[in-house]
């Protein structure tokens, strides 16, 4: 019986963070609920081991159920019957596994009959179910737009429809249309108010929505009359039992083909505003977006996970002149680059996750009583982070599961070629990772000012402060000098935009890119000196950090502003 949870250690390492206990005491607000329910920890090493034993359980749901049925549920996908989905066989008994494991509701409070687990927790599952069927990872984690509803919503709305998300209930957010995709201030969904009917009522097309026949959806809609812009969109809940939305089609997609993706009319669809109006995207969508950019990492590394398992146990397997090829160097460097990218890419998700964390508990704990000074700085310092970190880890795990799905293709030679193995569907299903949910290069305009107001060099300068252990100070020090490299290229590009407006923008990735770089490199240098198991990760991504910010600091320092102009200058063609 496979387990995705006890076979990857990395996972557990990530567990045992020492942030962790911090985390813990936050969530559990000093273990208060221990007397109220009989699930509830009594201490921290009574929470870590409740932690660990319902991850197990999620890991083995994850090999023993989701990961047999991927490549059914690949083949059959979902499909409309009368106006709405039907998923997949393999889908529904995946759905039956998770809800019956008690895997619904992992975040919530357990006065909505949640586990009132961290967001780490959460991330760690989503990585498992991605890794078994990252199609179904979109199913089942979009149960975090439920966090949205229980920072915003009212009680009444939070008693009714958090309960649901507990039991099972699926999960959609309603935000693009067909004429605004990532210009989300574009939407023209409306809303209006029925004074007949005291509610809300729904009237428009949305387009390219994820599960959206869900049960309990969260809706962007216009609800001021006469507006064009963000000012005039507000969030509410649509709730599929009180009906008005019918499924137009499912979109037929390249891949995660198991996820329906739909486009949705609605026709008088009676809805509840959630908090207050014109906040829907200026406020709640932020929330919600940075969620859901959370969970793309986690799908993505989960993959990256699946496609270098899938590689290293074809190069042990198959033979070639005699010996296996992962005895051929240029195979097994190939693989030495893809576990590095995947414990970096890791090492990335879990750090955002522990930011994020912890921001999230400080605000949770601010509506329930004022902040002591020093909570109110390190809710900010969090914030801040998690601001910065969330972009990063969804530009560079997206990527990332990009080229470790385009390797283990390559490693597999001919038959990754060929529906016959896993890697194929992997590949197929990662090149959404980079796209939806803000594409990289939104993840770079999201991540720049984090460049340019000095949140990424603190963040590296204090990382440079730690101990590490002796083996990794030539990671270390090479790691001081690209930051030195950093700093260069991000006066120059500064001068340079002083000169000319949008050479910051011409150069973003750029910089953005080397600040991720570095940051990982420094992460599992830490890690290196917890464990051995990360000391070659480190060295080697050490060196691929150097040849790409090399590259970069070339580029960059050579540039003038000209440049801008001739790259412009497409702009005015026509074919």
């Amino acid at each position: 019986m496979a387990n995705f949870f006890s076979d990857n250690k990395d996972l557990q390492f990530q567990l045992d963070h020492p942030l962790m206990r911090k985390i813990v005491e936050l969530k559990e607000r000093g273990f208060a609920e221990k007397d109220l329910y009989d699930y509830a920890p009594q201490d921290f090493d009574d929470a870590m081991d409740n932690y660990r034993r319902v991850l197990a359980i999620a890991g083995e749901v994850c090999g023993d159920v989701i990961a047999p049925n991927a490549e059914g549920v690949d083949h059959e996908g979902p499909r409309v019957v009368n106006d709405h989905v039907e998923y997949a066989s393999g889908t529904v008994r995946n759905m039956k596994a998770v809800v019956d494991a008690g895997l619904s509701g992992m975040t919530l409070p357990r006065k909505y009959d949640g586990l009132n687990f961290p967001l780490i927790c959460f991330v760690m599952a989503n990585e498992m179910v991605a890794r078994a069927d990252a199609s179904f990872e979109n199913i089942w984690g979009l149960q975090d737009c439920a966090e949205t509803i229980n920072e915003f919503a009212s009680e009444e709305q939070k008693e009714k429809y958090l309960k649901w998300v507990s039991a099972g209930a699926t999960c959609a957010m309603d935000l693009t249309e067909p004429d605004a995709g990532s210009d989300l201030g574009s939407v023209m969904l409306k809303a209006t108010w029925s004074e007949e009917r005291q509610t809300w009522l729904l009237n428009g097309v949305k387009r390219f929505i994820t599960n959206g026949d869900g049960e309990v959806s969260l809706v962007l809609a216009r609800t001021e009359e006469g507006t064009t812009d963000a000012r005039g969109l507000s969030m509410l809940i649509y709730d599929k039992r009180d009906g008005g939305v019918k499924v137009r089609r499912i979109e037929n997609k390249l891949g995660i083909k198991g996820s329906p993706t739909c486009e949705l009319v609605f026709t008088n669809a009676p809805a509840q505003l959630v908090g207050d109006r014109k906040m829907g995207l200026i406020k709640y969508v932020m929330s919600l977006m940075n969620a859901a950019r959370l969970g793309i990492g986690a799908q993505s590394v989960g993959l990256c996970e699946a496609a270098y398992r899938e590689a290293l146990k074809y190069a042990h397997e198959r033979a070639q002149f005699g010996k296996p090829i992962i005895e051929f160097a240029a195979v097994s460097e190939m693989l030495s680059n893809m576990k590095a990218k995947l414990q970096g890419a890791r090492a990335l998700l879990y750090e955002t996750a522990r930011f994020v964390e912890i921001y999230k508990q400080y605000t949770h704990i601010s509506h329930e009583r004022s902040l002591e000074a020093e909570e109110r700085q390190e809710m900010k310092f969090y914030n801040r982070l998690a601001d910065g970190f969330t972009p990063l880890v969804k530009l560079f795990s997206s990527e990332y599961a990009n080229q470790l799905a385009y390797d283990a293709i390559q490693i597999h030679g001919g038959s990754g070629f060929m529906k016959d193995y896993p890697c194929e569907r992997l590949y197929r299903d990662a090149r959404i990772m980079n796209i939806y949910e803000g594409t990289s290069q939104l993840q770079v305009v999201a991540a720049i000012n984090a460049v340019t107001k000095g949140t990424f060099v603190d963040q590296i300068g204090r990382y440079a402060a730690e101990e590490y252990a002796a083996s990794m100070c030539p990671v270390v020090e090479k790691l001081k000098a690209l930051t030195v490299k950093f700093t260069e290229m991000v006066a120059h590009v500064e001068a340079g935009e002083k000169e000319a407006q949008g050479f910051k923008d011409f150069h973003a990735r750029r910089l953005v890119e080397t600040a991720g770089h570095i940051i990982i490199g420094y992460l599992l240098a830490r890690q290196a000196g917890q464990s051995a198991d990360y000391e070659a990760s480190a060295r080697i991504f050490a060196k691929l950090a150097e040849g790409k910010i090399t590259e970069a600091y070339t580029y960059v320092m050579n540039s003038t502003t000209a440049d801008v102009a001739l790259f412009k200058a497409v702009e005015q063609e026509t074919l």
